[in-house]
């Protein structure tokens, strides 16, 4: 098993962390790691589900707050183990998971051993399975399982936001668009019907699409509608009778979740719709005292997230929730992905100064 030392710097966990595969589905071997370092710190009650790991002071504060990040990563395409690089004249560690969402652990795990006292009681949730379907999601079966865990009143998720504070965030559906024909040898397509040329009109419908901006709360939220698969057809040499356009939709958090699925039908009426993911967004929530207090201590200036991230569930628990985090959201799952070393430093000090006041 991994060994982790929680007493170097966040920089350094960084390069540690991320130099441990942790793909979503094979997360165990970084989770026990975490598991095994938490457990050493006597001033944390450490509680674990399935591969993530809950620790959590006791100190009877009239406060709590929840500090999250998960483990897991998209797959890995030759970007690791990490390597040092300067880029634009900024030092930088590259590799996967580096932006999407170690960095932000590695700070998340530094300051749980060393913060013995803080000013508010923390609940440390590192957790499994973010980077796909909602259903696996960690957080949503600790949830279920110790709904108890989540009662706070403030949650900070580390997501990559640049070392800015982002409020709220999109939500997200998924969905496949059908269409039906009837197969047929392609020396004689006259006979059968071709589902996927019956398919241009759904193209063509996204193509002209115009997303939305909405503002919620003072904050600009883009949304976007695209295909983002496409499949269709068994042989070479066989008409398919079957074609399905996966798109995925990313909304502003005034929409619910009916209504984000109703405006998906509309678009594409006519045609066969199925769901086949469907995630809330969360409103910024910003208005909350420990969120302002939050904002005025990290010295950061609040943006709308437009990625969807799980302070929706925090806020469909009616907890105030924000991004926080180090590296470009913009790189985030890139074959490029690098998060700048300043930042990792920049927001453990943010952290600390404010859990320290």
């Amino acid at each position: 098993m991994p060994q982790l030392d929680l007493s170097v710097s966040p920089v350094e966990l960084t390069r540690v962390l991320c130099d441990i595969p942790s793909v979503s589905g094979d997360e165990t071997p970084l989770a026990d790691a975490i598991q095994a370092a938490v457990s050493a710190l006597s001033h944390l009650e450490v509680i674990r589900d399935g591969d993530t790991i809950v620790a959590r002071t006791m100190l009877g504060r009239d406060q709590r707050v929840v500090i999250a990040g998960h483990i897991d990563t998209v797959p890995i395409n030759d970007n690791l183990p990490t390597r040092d690089v300067v880029v634009d004249g900024e030092a930088c560690i590259w590799g996967r998971g580096t932006v999407d969402m170690k960095a932000g652990v590695a700070v998340q795990l530094v300051l749980a051993a060393e913060l013995v006292a803080p000013r508010a009681d923390i609940t440390w949730m590192w957790y499994d399975h973010e980077e796909v379907d909602s259903n696996l999601n960690g957080l949503k079966r600790l949830a279920e399982h110790r709904p108890d865990l989540f009662a706070a009143d403030f949650a900070i998720l580390g997501e990559p936001s640049g070392g800015q504070v982002e409020g709220g965030c999109n939500g997200t559906l998924r969905a496949l668009v059908r269409t039906h024909g009837m197969r047929a040898h392609s020396a004689r397509s006259w006979v059968g019907e071709n589902a996927i040329h019956q398919a241009a009109p759904i193209l063509e419908r996204l193509s002209q699409y115009r997303a939305q901006t909405i503002t919620v709360e003072g904050l600009d939220y883009r949304e976007g509608l695209n295909a983002v698969a496409i499949s269709g057809g068994i042989a070479g040499n066989v008409i398919p009778d079957l074609c399905e356009v996966e798109v995925n939709f990313r909304f502003a958090p005034s929409r619910s979740e009916s209504e984000a699925e109703q405006h998906v039908r509309d678009v594409f009426a006519g045609f066969e719709v199925e769901i086949v993911d469907l995630a809330p967004g969360a409103r910024p929530g910003l208005d909350a005292p420990l969120a302002r207090e939050f904002v005025a201590a990290v010295g950061a200036e609040p943006r709308p997230k437009y990625g969807w991230t799980d302070v929706a569930r925090f806020s469909a628990l009616g907890v105030p929730a924000v991004n926080y985090g180090p590296g470009d959201p913009q790189l985030a799952h890139h074959d490029e992905e690098r998060v700048p070393i300043a930042q990792i430093d920049a927001v453990a000090r943010g952290l600390r100064a404010w859990l320290t006041a």
